[in-house]
């Protein structure tokens, strides 16, 4: 179980975790206004002191953000006190004071996204200077001046701070921002954002401060950042069956280019490359020998020689699969979760397929997974995947498809663009082409970053070639994250504020991500209503009108008030009352819970089919979360364990 530990980390620390000073023992915390399964919850601030009686003079000390569950409010001395526990159990604590704490009630976080080629997030006193730089037509001409004053290190009235030039990892040491407030508006040039209300505190002291140890950076001039050591692992995900053999000789031709050109330049400990292979089902053919296999694993190969060795054995399929699509979403899992990535600063997947991929729900997907799923997983493993999509002859009815799931696997967060690369025809020179300048360039990164040259200065030079445009760009994304990582970057020092989710200037850039916290109880209920919906909207396909009249009976089995249910109010999903009151006031916005009964029976067949795939997709990754032991997260110590929560994007949810 991954707990967080509150210690002298050099990163943002704001869940404090204290130890049961005090026993006292209470029913249920009290409820949140106007809710029936939602309990008041506060984080407190850093000059909160947890006391054993409300009379007391002194206390203990807590650590910024400690997350209470309040169980009972009374007023002594003209101060208000909080009965406050670790979780809502029955087990309290002591009592604060209820003006050092600040009221949590929408358990949600915000994730920075990785600062390459965007400006650094701000953080602003006021909502309503946030709303000018919005609803302005030009808001560059709004903030750039806030902007000047900041690199110039000045004060500004405001902003109370700005985003550190490192990444973050979010995946790696979990932080606390949490969200006191949000709303979705449309900004002056016609873009979706979000305005959304943080609390921020960072710990101080114990900052890392000697850069010349652990081969952390060395050179610390913004533009010239030499990085120590900074290992790439690139792995090649390659569909192995019939016609690819042409495409698997190439891509290690290409390899053993890239090999060469680095032992010259005595990089060979800091560049390695892997091959994994895919095929399809062995339900449908077990001559096809395997669904997916690592033939070189990046942290075992030893040199050029080496690759070349283990990749020989690779070789096409004899027989046929029983689709034209692959299991290629199988390869891509195996190079995620069976590839110890952690070795690596920079951290490539490259997928060479002439073929669309199997579905998650197709009965021959071995693992159950879609692109979006998968997309999430490589995100959280920092991990970037390239796609070369062979379009040949013979797949043209099956490009289309190949190309939408693609495109969605390879969306990278890091340059906020997919890395989707089509090889027209599947021209093998073409191709050939692609994979060098791909793999060259990928391997290029760690000699800029050990000689200490700026990427973006390089991307900026290769303005023709897309592929090394796009890898500079995400080379230097790598190396912020790496640098971000062994510095112990933390988050600013600013306690309540408001920021925009997506960059002033570049509306389509994010600069965080709303993340919803959910216990497994919560998860839970949300997969199983999620399935009701499912099967409701597969009854549907048959009559229209069933899907909703049996939402509507589940609702009235789960409580809700049958004569509200028929009101002419409710008549979207979200109206029936089905979701749990943790999604209330969420600041998302959703093609489940906004469908209406006329919307669904507008809908073709095929999009209400890709409705139910997408719901199932959902369901899929629920229940890869409440597997994943490592990424439950304690919130504080001493709490249940039915108190860990799991960090859910918002496009996750229904």
């Amino acid at each position: 179980m991954k707990k967080l530990q509150f210690s002298c980390l050099p990163i943002l620390m704001i869940i404090g975790m204290i130890g049961p000073c005090f026993k006292a023992y209470a029913a249920e915390p009290l409820k949140q206004e106007g809710k029936t399964t939602l309990y008041q919850r506060v984080l407190s601030t850093p000059s909160c002191e947890l006391m054993a009686k409300t009379s007391d003079l002194k206390g203990r000390q807590i650590p910024a953000f400690s997350r209470y569950y309040v169980y009972e409010r009374k007023i002594d001395k003209n101060k208000e006190w909080l009965s406050v526990g670790p979780d809502s159990y029955g087990k309290t604590v002591g009592w604060i004071d209820s003006n050092c704490s600040v009221d949590w009630n929408m358990q949600m976080t915000l994730v920075f996204t990785n600062p390459v080629d965007r400006d650094p997030l701000l953080f602003f006193k006021d909502k309503n200077d946030i709303d000018t730089i919005i609803e302005s037509d030009d808001p560059a001409k709004v903030v750039q001046p806030i902007r000047n004053k900041l690199t110039k290190q000045l004060q500004t009235k405001e902003v109370l701070a700005q985003e550190p030039k490192e990444y973050i990892d979010f995946k790696e040491n979990f932080y606390l921002l949490p969200i006191l407030s949000g709303e979705e508006v449309m900004n002056g040039q016609g873009f979706y954002q979000r305005i959304l209300e943080v609390a921020s505190v960072s710990k101080q002291d114990n900052l890392v401060k000697n850069s010349q140890t652990k081969g952390q950076l060395l050179n610390q001039d913004d533009d010239t950042q030499q990085v120590v050591p900074f290992k790439a692992a690139i792995v090649f995900v390659i569909d192995s069956t019939i016609s690819m053999q042409p495409y698997i000789n190439r891509s290690r031709d290409a390899v053993q280019r890239v090999y060469e050109q680095i032992e010259k330049g005595g990089l060979q400990d800091q560049v390695k490359f892997g091959l994994i292979s895919f095929r399809s089902s062995l339900k449908a053919s077990s001559k096809l020998e395997f669904v997916s296999k690592i033939f070189a694993d990046p942290n075992d190969v030893i040199d050029g020689a080496d690759f070349k060795k283990r990749a020989e054995s690779l070789k096409q399929a004899s027989v046929s699969s029983a689709y034209f699509a692959e299991d290629s979403y199988a390869g891509i899992d195996m190079a995620l979760n069976d590839i110890n990535w952690k070795n690596f600063g920079a951290r490539y997947i490259i997928l060479v397929t002439d073929a669309s991929a199997i579905p998650g729900d197709d009965p021959y997907s071995s693992t159950g997974l879609d692109s979006a799923q998968l997309r999430l997983e490589a995100q959280h493993k920092g991990v970037a995947i390239y796609v070369l999509h062979l379009k040949t002859d013979a797949g043209s009815k099956d490009h289309q498809i190949g190309q939408k799931q693609y495109s969605d696997l390879s969306y990278n967060d890091f340059i906020n663009k997919s890395l989707y690369y089509p090889v027209n025809a599947g021209n093998v020179q073409d191709f050939g082409k692609k994979v060098d300048t791909l793999a060259q360039s990928l391997a290029a990164q760690v000699k800029l970053a050990y000689e200490g040259e700026s990427s973006i200065g390089n991307a900026l030079n290769a303005k023709d070639d897309v592929i090394v445009q796009d890898s500079l760009l995400l080379g230097k994304a790598m190396q912020l994250a790496y640098l971000g990582s062994i510095k112990g970057t933390k988050a600013p020092t600013v306690f309540k504020a408001w920021i925009s989710d997506k960059d002033f200037v570049k509306p389509s850039v994010t600069t965080a991500e709303p993340r919803i916290l959910l216990t497994k109880s919560q998860l839970s209920d949300l997969s199983d209503i999620v399935n009701k919906i499912a099967n409701a909207a597969n009854d549907g396909l048959i009559s229209s009108n069933d899907m909703f009249a049996q939402l509507r009976s589940i609702a009235a089995a789960m409580g809700q008030d049958p004569n509200k249910l028929k009101s002419g109010d409710v008549t979207k999903i979200a109206d029936l009352g089905l979701l749990g009151e943790y999604l209330d006031n969420i600041p998302y916005r959703s093609d489940v819970t906004s469908l209406d009964e006329e919307s669904w029976k507008s809908m073709s067949g095929l999009e209400q089919e890709k409705f139910i795939r997408n719901l199932h997709s959902k369901i899929r990754y629920y229940l890869k979360c409440n597997a994943d032991v490592d990424r439950w997260i304690s919130l504080s110590e001493g709490s249940d364990a039915r108190e860990n929560v799991y960090p859910v994007p918002l496009e996750m949810l229904p």
